[in-house]
């Protein structure tokens, strides 16, 4: 649905997108993640049409951007980083206002916009002005009007920025019910969210993507990092030579709290020692207060990828 091939941007003599491939499938959500200044929304603004492209190309639907960008921006729903709005207009005349350049006849603007309202949270404030609208109001109209010509690929720049946890869970939700109908690429820094509901994530740093797949295939490339955490009722010396002597044990670290020790368990890879450690407490007579399993996130790769792209970037700046 989406395909990007050898993108390249350069902003004077900075370069913000070096050599970008991709290619994104009718039906999927898509996590594009990175820290910031990577080239997240100079990237999304070339898929767009927004933006130009330095050199490559994209497709979307078979339609080239560049060639064909009124037929490509029929087809994409757009909701920018920073909104832009018209704080004089009320949300229902801004509404209408995107329907006539989506060359909607009135009918179908006003069932879309009541769709679209309903929806995004909108129905109770749909009369107020914009101006008067909080941020997490005003970022619920750019979503509402991303959605309002029933695009089949959506672009969403940070959709969730401004919103209190309450109003992210509705928009989580509201991209769920969206999948397979719509092809979604979804930019945010909030990594929970995206482990929930993508199908596939993509990382860039420093203007190239360093890693891709999905979720779970994410997560197992730092498995090692999982852990156990322990608390028993004994002295920590005594907990840290059971625990270590058990079989699969790659490290243990302890810390004593109310008479109450705690061990931060690393086993070796593929190993899970849950058992053998309940074993060695049991036997050892000790109270569990709690034996918890930490597996490893999708947090903990974006760090980890990130961090080693930043570091081979200072060396080659240093050669």
């Amino acid at each position: 649905m989406i395909d990007a091939q050898n993108l390249v941007k350069w902003y004077g003599p900075t370069l913000a997108v070096d050599d970008l491939s991709f290619n994104i499938p009718r039906g999927q959500i898509v996590g594009f993640l990175g820290p910031n200044g990577a080239g997240k929304s100079t990237t999304l603004r070339m898929l767009t049409g927004f933006l130009p492209p330095t050199a490559g190309r994209i497709s979307v639907d078979g339609l080239d951007v560049l060639a064909d960008s009124q037929a490509v921006r029929a087809k994409i729903g757009y909701l920018p980083e920073n909104t832009p709005l018209y704080p004089e207009m009320r949300i229902d005349e801004y509404l209408h206002y995107r329907g006539r350049l989506y060359r909607m006849d009135r009918y179908a603007r006003v069932q879309r916009i009541d769709e679209v309202c309903d929806r995004c949270g909108l129905s109770v404030v749909r009369r107020r002005l914009i101006g008067q609208l909080s941020r997490g109001n005003k970022q619920r109209v750019g979503l509402a009007g991303a959605l309002l010509h029933d695009p089949p690929v959506l672009i969403l720049d940070e959709p969730t920025a401004g919103l209190d946890p309450n109003q992210i869970t509705h928009v989580r939700r509201l991209i769920e019910e969206l999948r397979g109908k719509h092809t979604i690429l979804l930019s945010t820094h909030i990594l929970p969210e995206v482990e929930k509901i993508a199908d596939k994530v993509m990382i860039i740093a420093g203007g190239k993507i360093v890693a891709q797949g999905s979720p779970d295939e994410l997560r197992s490339a730092v498995a090692s990092d999982a852990r156990i955490l322990v608390e028993v009722k004994a002295d920590a010396a005594k907990v840290s030579q059971a625990f270590g002597g058990v079989d699969g044990v790659k490290e243990v670290e302890t810390s004593m709290r109310d008479g109450w020790c705690r061990a931060v368990v690393t086993p070796k890879d593929g190993c899970d020692t849950r058992e053998a450690l309940g074993g060695a407490a049991l036997s050892s007579g000790w109270l569990i207060r709690e034996m918890r399993h930490e597996s490893a996130s999708l947090e903990q790769y974006f760090i980890q990828i990130t961090a080693r792209q930043s570091q081979a970037g200072v060396a080659e700046d240093t050669l």
